[in-house]
């Protein structure tokens, strides 16, 4: 009967269906988070971005529609409050500019006029006029809308905000401080005369500013002349309200719209915090039960092994890294357990034979007990000698890579071995030519192994002069490898049980103990760990007698082999 027995390799579970396909190009837990961190971000970039060019539009507005009516005061002022003196200079006359500027300034209440003569004294403004009885009445500015305390803290933060953001304003924004910002307060008169008198297309630039009391004030000038002669200079000054309200709504808007996003970054993080946070910490607390033994395999929730994300993925490798290592450490323990009960036998007759060995002095039944003893040391040796291997199979392939490799060349040199090395009565070793070539994914040596174990296994049950067959074809995805021999076969019941560690059920004649009952079972260890089968059957000849036993190897075919 074939050397038998095998030894339980703690493979890994075969991959499922979900771990197996292929991810997609964006994984579903990376397209969350890039969702969650953008999505916030982009809203608040578009609406800084929108509220630079609102800014800078309004303001344009307002700066090209206070020009032009500085135009309109200028040229009126020019042809009705300028006379030319004896030399043909221009010159101001101050009782024609004053009514006259006023009357212009009335329709817009929020704005001040100011008439300036070539040496920077001021000829007329629309808020100073004549009381009764010849005083001189001052009438401000309108006073500033008072717009609350949250408008203002909300201003305030926000202007914190852009501080640190990049501007493309084209109009320059005067900041001149507390103490010359209010609404007296003038460019240089001389400078701008004397540039509109060297350049007389030169347009002045205009002059924004914010006061103490938090208004926005727009200047502009605007030279008076005649004949193309600079009699004075005009500036018209007005408080940009409109701005500062659209600024506000926009501000409001941009606010409301960062609440939005925060609420829903606080909202999704929340989400994510629940669908990746806590179920990693279940599946830390489900590997901390399994190092404790307390949860085997049972103890990673079925609800994550359900999900169909990298969660999921996640959970199914931890899963089945549990049964494997628990596998791994059952059969670590069924196997102390077989190699203990197996030890002991020899040891128990090593001992049994010493014992008799002192209390006998018959020279001839002591050398006998001496020949038992050496024998009993020979099994020992033999059968720790395929322990050691049988537990270095899985570590070392574990770490071996596999490689495409043609067997016929392999067969053909195992049977030239055989055939030089055999006995005149040994049984011949014969192959059977592949159909070209035939090529596995596999480790050579380890390879080589399990034939030579198996065409072992065949010449020991073979009887004398008989033949042992090999055989390789390709099958499909597989290549299947068969060594048939000419033996007594194998009983029906013991088909798959020759393959189990430490069984042993030698032939007739045989001398005990020759086998350790490891040969099969490592050769078993190895097609596995190879993502292989092996399986042995009953060779039968027509009229249904069994002739000898076949076992088949079946391994993965090698690509483009």
């Amino acid at each position: 009967m074939p050397d038998s027995g095998s030894l339980p390799v703690a493979l890994a579970a075969p991959l499922t269906a979900r771990r197996r396909r292929r991810l997609r190009l964006v994984p579903p837990l990376l397209r969350r988070i890039l969702v969650v961190n953008a999505m916030p971000l982009v809203l608040l970039l578009a609406a800084l971005l929108y509220l630079d060019q609102y800014q800078d539009g309004l303001l344009q507005a307002e700066v090209t529609t206070l020009r032009e009516q500085a135009r309109i005061f200028a040229g009126a002022l020019g042809e009705t409050a300028v006379r030319e003196d004896a030399a043909d200079h221009p010159q101001l006359v101050p009782e024609l500019a004053r009514p006259l500027l006023r009357r212009l300034t009335e329709p817009t209440p929020n704005a001040q006029a100011k008439l300036y003569a070539p040496d920077g004294t001021v000829v007329a403004d629309s808020r100073v006029r004549e009381g009764t009885g010849g005083a001189v009445v001052t009438e401000p500015l309108p006073p500033a809308i008072a717009r609350g305390r949250l408008v203002g803290t909300i201003g305030h933060i926000y202007d914190q905000i852009l501080v640190f953001l990049p501007h493309s304003n084209q109009i320059p924004l005067l900041d001149t401080g507390p103490s010359a910002a209010g609404p007296d307060w003038q460019p240089d008169v001389h400078e701008e005369l004397r540039l509109t008198g060297t350049n007389q297309s030169r347009e002045m630039p205009p002059y924004i500013r914010r006061t103490e009391d938090n208004r926005l004030l727009v200047t502009v000038a605007e030279p008076v002349q005649r004949n193309r002669a600079t009699a004075g200079i005009v500036l018209l000054t007005r408080e940009a309200r409109e701005v500062d309200d659209s600024l506000l709504t926009v501000r409001l808007s941009i606010l409301g719209l960062f609440a939005l996003a925060l609420g829903l970054t606080v909202m999704l993080s929340w989400y994510l915090s629940q669908t990746i946070a806590r179920p990693i910490l279940r599946l830390a607390g489900a590997a901390e039960q399994m190092r404790e033994g307390r949860g085997r395999t049972g103890a990673v929730p079925p609800v994550l092994l359900k999900r169909r994300d990298e969660i999921g993925e996640l959970a199914g490798a931890l899963s089945e890294s549990a049964r494997a290592l628990w596998t791994r450490m059952d059969a670590i323990e069924r196997f102390a357990a077989d190699v203990a009960h197996e030890i002991k036998n020899p040891l128990t007759s090593i001992r049994s034979a010493i014992e008799t060995l002192r209390r006998i002095e018959d020279a001839d039944k002591q050398r006998h007990l001496l020949a038992i003893i050496a024998e009993d040391v020979g099994r020992l040796d033999r059968l720790i000698s395929d322990i050691s291997d049988a537990s270095r199979v899985d570590a070392e392939l574990s770490r071996a890579a596999t490689e495409p490799i043609d067997v016929a060349p392999i067969l053909a040199t195992l049977v030239e071995i055989n055939e030089a090395t055999r006995g005149e009565d040994d049984p011949r070793l014969e192959l059977i030519p592949p159909e070209g070539r035939v090529v596995v994914q596999a480790v050579e040596g380890r390879l080589v192994q399990v034939l030579r174990n198996l065409i072992g296994n065949a010449e020991s049950f073979s009887p004398r002069g008989g033949r042992i067959l090999l055989r390789a074809r390709e099958a499909g995805t597989q290549v299947e490898i068969s060594v048939e021999d000419e033996g007594p076969g194998i009983p029906e019941d013991r088909l798959e049980h020759i393959f189990d560690r430490f069984y042993s059920e030698r032939p007739q004649g045989e001398h005990f103990g020759q086998h350790s009952g490891l040969g099969l079972s490592i050769c078993r260890q190895i097609v596995e760990a190879l993502k292989g089968r092996i399986s042995a059957e009953n060779r039968r000849d027509d009229s249904g007698r069994i002739v000898g036993a076949r076992i088949i190897v079946r391994l993965p075919a090698a690509a483009g082999g």
